[in-house]
């Protein structure tokens, strides 16, 4: 095994020969089939452009129809009712452990621009946090880790099956993204958790299908057999966040029984999976502006109303999604306006059964609290109501309807999918952007929008324009001269944003995922 990236300050306690040998060996045994499933991928999304639809496995109909449970709730996993999520810097950790949710979601993959920087030492902030040697200091104030009791439980979400670590090779060839983040932190402090009394914990991203998970559960075993880990230590929380994965939820569920602690409802990049797996049937799939689509469309309240009862069905956590707005501590009607907008969606996931639900901000964790405490009381969870009275066809999840197309939606998707690509390549994976908190998922709806609207002839609702590449381009134009006033301008980001964001959004040939062009532009 190979390190090309930097050792800078520190690597060498993370990057440890032993460190590497353990990579190595997940990256020989479980590298191949991550390919043939990433295959499989290709496969699905041809028949689906070919005009192929989704549904519920029947090969897979003994399984829904079985008599199982997943594992119970691992300690410090019982109660879920406030998550925080965020990247895996020094600051963020601090806080978010310190922030007073029951969850902190550690952020190695939506949140975290994957410089190799960022990467190595998130896991050097995480080792550090587990030992207590953690500190921050910024504008004289200093930043410490309340004591143990206090603290929120490290859930590490590593990227996705999709990506590679280009800074370490096996063979000349990159490893797995996922197996570098998942093997570093169980590497290191798997038996540091432990010890703790609590457990080395994930969250699983962007898979689409229980072989997948499948995947994922070898690893785990075989992860624990080699460090001498009690098998079922591992726990993880997989995020149905693809269009395929909402028709697998209780196959996931089974694959990963020993291992399981729940599902959670990735809305955001469901939405990004919905326009780009049916991105070629025309107006079939078209959905409205991105900011116009709610969670009370029919059809996302029937993957987040199946979520719930499959996972109680099963004894496992239901855990809602992100609300992205976020307060203002200097602006009273913008910090109202989202602890009104939040404390809805709270209220909305709490009363449909989930266990739990995300916020990005600090300031947040009490507003979700205070709404599952509403809900919860003294009990850890909702896992006794089964939803029953929930029956979900796999047309209601395919029941997605047309809406409004506006310019402004339009230019706002060119905006913010500008701005996040500039803060992204400047190492920035969480971005605060017009009062709401923006992260890869949010920058894919943007952008796969707009290919969607080129390439489906769509006329603005409120102009009756025709969106075409021309147009995008002189908004585009607009956009940057506005973005270009301001104080934190950055020509040379700005101008790998704007390269990026025409690739992924105006070229003819769809890009999977807009990180994978992005990372290739890293460092």
């Amino acid at each position: 095994m190979e390190i090309t990236g930097p050792m800078l300050d520190g690597f060498d306690e993370i990057l440890t020969p032993q460190a590497l040998e353990f990579l190595e060996r997940l990256q020989r045994e479980f590298g191949a089939r991550r390919q043939e499933l990433l295959e499989v991928r290709q496969v699905r999304q041809a028949e689906l452009s070919a005009g192929g639809t989704l549904d519920f496995l029947p090969d897979t109909k003994e399984i829904r129809e079985g008599q199982w449970r997943v594992a119970p709730p691992a300690p410090g996993l019982e109660d879920r009712r406030v998550e925080i999520t965020g990247p895996v810097d020094r600051k963020m950790t601090i806080n978010a452990l310190n922030s007073g949710a029951k969850v902190w979601l550690a952020d190695f993959e939506d949140a975290n621009s994957p410089l190799w920087e960022n990467c190595v030492s998130g896991q050097l902030n995480l080792r550090s946090a587990l030992d207590r040697t953690i500190d921050f200091e910024s504008g004289g104030k200093r930043y410490e880790l309340r004591p143990d009791q206090e603290l929120a439980t490290i859930v590490v979400r590593p990227r996705g099956w999709h990506l590679p670590e280009k800074h370490a090779l096996v063979d000349g060839e990159p490893i797995s993204a996922s197996l570098f983040d998942f093997g570093l932190y169980f590497f290191h402090c798997a038996k540091r958790q432990l010890a703790k009394g609590k457990g080395p914990y994930f969250y699983l991203p962007k898979m689409e299908s229980h072989l997948e998970a499948r995947l994922w559960n070898d690893v785990f075993v075989r992860a624990q057999d080699l460090l001498g880990i009690p098998q079922g230590s591992i726990r993880a929380t997989v995020l149905i966040e693809t269009y395929p994965a909402a028709f697998e939820m209780e196959e996931i569920l089974y694959e990963l029984r020993d291992h399981s602690a729940g599902l959670n409802a990735g809305r955001w990049d469901y939405l990004f999976s919905v326009i780009k797996k049916f991105r070629t049937r025309g107006r079939e799939f078209l959905l409205p502006e991105r900011n116009a689509v709610t969670m009370t469309a029919p059809f996302m309240r029937a993957y987040t109303e199946l979520l719930v009862r499959s996972c109680h069905k099963r004894g496992a956590h239901a855990i809602g999604g992100m609300a992205a707005f976020i307060p203002s501590r200097r602006d009273p009607e913008v910090n109202a306006k989202a602890l009104e907008k939040v404390t809805a969606d709270k209220t909305r996931e709490s009363g449909d059964g989930f266990d739990g639900s995300w916020v990005a901000h600090p300031d947040l964790v009490p507003v979700c609290r205070e709404v599952f405490d509403g809900v919860l009381g003294d009990k850890p969870n909702q896992l006794d109501r089964l939803r029953e009275d929930v029956q979900v066809s796999a047309a209601d999840l395919l029941n997605v309807q047309p809406g409004d197309i506006t310019e402004a939606g339009l230019r706002n998707n060119v905006d913010v999918a500008l701005r996040y690509l500039a803060a992204w390549m400047g190492g920035l994976g969480a971005v605060a952007i017009h009062n709401l908190m923006e992260d890869a998922a949010t920058a894919e709806i943007s952008r796969s929008q707009i290919w969607q609207w080129i390439h489906n002839d769509v006329t603005l609702t409120d102009t009756g324009v025709q969106i075409t590449r021309e147009l995008v381009e002189q908004i585009i134009a607009d956009e940057l001269a506005n973005i270009a006033t301001e104080p934190a301008y950055d020509a040379e980001l700005y101008g790998q944003a704007e390269a990026l964001f025409k690739e992924v959004a105006l070229n003819d040939d769809f890009a999977e995922f807009l990180t994978l062009p992005a990372y290739a532009r890293m460092p």
